[in-house]
């Protein structure tokens, strides 16, 4: 027998108490903090060069400059987002609780490697290229909006407990 539509059974909340807890304790929760919004200027200062050199055809220099810039800042929130997920959930990747953010940070990082490997080899031309940039900062996007809402769905979370944690 199912139960009916207007009764719910206990909220799942995003963290455990005990991964909140490791989450709380852990100095990669704060790197991820910093880390993230350094990354999102770094990408509001690439995008603006990306597009005047898509614009008016100056800058290229700057712009692929910036692009690396971005793509190694990348790098970095990709590598100690794995070792934070690893203190808070026991896995390096693919955690339940962030799968999905997982695999699209993976498309992610397949095309800003894929603009380092083209640039540095020399296989597109200049807006090709610029393109390439545009498409992996348009994954990024959907990717950060991603965690914009893991985070929002934490802070909801710790504003409203779920009735299993009153029950530990």
């Amino acid at each position: 027998m199912t139960k009916p539509p207007s009764v719910k059974g206990p909220k799942k909340t995003l963290y455990s108490v005990e991964e909140r807890s490791r989450r709380d304790a852990s100095p990669w929760t704060l790197v991820q903090g910093v880390l993230a919004p350094l990354q999102f200027l770094v990408f509001i200062v690439s995008l603006a060069l990306v597009g005047r050199f898509m614009l008016t055809g100056e800058g290229l220099f700057a712009a692929s400059v910036s692009v690396v810039i971005k793509t190694l800042v990348l790098y970095a929130i990709m590598v100690t987002g794995s070792v934070w997920e690893h203190a808070v959930f026991g896995k390096w990747l693919f955690a339940p609780a962030f799968f999905w953010e997982d695999v699209v940070s993976m498309g992610v990082l397949a095309l800003h490697t894929a603009y380092l490997v083209c640039a540095f080899a020399d296989l597109l031309a200049p807006r090709d290229l610029m393109l390439l940039a545009l498409a992996a900062y348009a994954s990024y996007v959907v990717n950060a909006a991603q965690f914009i809402w893991k985070l929002r769905m934490a802070r909801r979370d710790v504003a409203a407990p779920s009735v299993m944690e009153f029950a530990q």
